[in-house]
């Protein structure tokens, strides 16, 4: 089984190695759960393979991960955290974006520091954002987790740092509920640059912290669509009853991303009024939006489905009236 393995594996090495043959997505499968036999093959013949081969599979491996929750490339997600080209660095950070290894904290810190491509270190710090998030719940040492948060803030207070990776900086903090994080949300949202408004309402809803509902509200409304698509994702992640109704006029709007972000919206939140809305919509004609509902009604009734049922009161002389 080993020996028909590396042949296989050799197999693909030699197709990706060949410019002129298209690459099969469905051969990729190999590349998962590699042993180390393998992946010391994959090692030696991976600088020796063009750019764009290199983040073509990287790519297409985070899009196989993103659906098939059996394959394990986080072997191959660590060997391009290396690599020369950046498309390809920034494709590894997003295969490894749900990996709970806490030895991942240090290569994405240097990552964040000291990486020469700004769109890279903006990934990096979105990725840390996952360990604030999981240091929150308890699920990673909060020591561990503490260098992050420090290079985080020094990377927001820092104006010579670039626009993208202080933003990114400040939606990765946004999951943190250490006392000094809703005055940097504040003053990311002051901030002259549109991107970085539309990352502190992102980093409001990373939050789970009530005082931004109002402000999420009322970007609901804005003029731009990347805004209003942000405050309808950050109104579900806050579970934002009052939203409810900016949301539903959402359902109309022009920007087919924003429309589809407030169904989801409405899936978080819950209620009588989104179940309602939810229910309407998966009699549209759109098959498209008729499944996003359905898909959002699911989750609603996952997560709020006794919620909104009528209480049941106990009576005990029930049972003496039956008789």
């Amino acid at each position: 089984m080993k020996a028909k393995q590396a042949a296989t594996v050799e197999a693909l090495l030699q197709q990706l190695a060949d410019a002129s043959q298209p690459l099969s997505v469905a051969k990729l499968y190999v590349l998962s759960n590699l042993e180390r036999a393998d992946l010391a093959r994959v090692q030696a013949a991976w600088p020796t393979l063009l750019d764009e081969r290199r983040r073509a599979t990287i790519r297409h491996l985070v899009d196989i991960a993103e659906t098939n929750f059996e394959v394990n490339f986080g072997p191959m997600f660590r060997l391009a955290l290396n690599d020369p080209y950046a498309e390809v660095r920034e494709a590894a950070i997003d295969g490894l974006w749900e990996d709970q290894d806490p030895a991942l904290i240090p290569v994405l810190l240097n990552i964040l520091q000291h990486d020469p491509a700004e769109q890279v270190r903006a990934a990096g710090a979105g990725a840390l954002g996952q360990f604030v998030y999981w240091d929150e719940i308890e699920q990673v040492p909060h020591a561990k987790v503490e260098p992050v948060l420090k290079a985080l803030r020094q990377v927001i207070a820092a104006p010579g740092e670039p626009l993208e990776v202080r933003r990114r900086a400040v939606e990765a903090l946004g999951f943190s509920s250490a006392d000094d994080v809703p005055g940097l949300i504040r003053d990311a949202y002051a901030a002259p640059e549109e991107l970085m408004r539309i990352s502190a309402v992102f980093a409001m809803g990373n939050s789970a912290d009530e005082q931004w509902i109002d402000t999420v509200i009322s970007e609901l409304e804005g003029q731009s669509p990347v805004m209003r698509y942000e405050a309808a994702r950050s109104a579900g992640e806050l579970e934002a009853r009052t939203a409810v109704g900016a949301l539903a006029r959402l359902l109309d709007d022009p920007d087919r991303e924003v429309l589809e972000m407030a169904i989801w919206a409405l899936g978080q939140i819950g209620g009588k009024r989104a179940r309602s809305l939810l229910t309407d919509l998966m009699a549209s004609d759109d098959a498209d939006l008729a499944e996003a509902a359905s898909e959002a009604l699911e989750e609603l009734e996952w997560m709020h489905g006794e919620r909104d049922l009528p209480l049941f009161v106990f009576d005990p002389h029930a049972d003496e009236e039956d008789e």
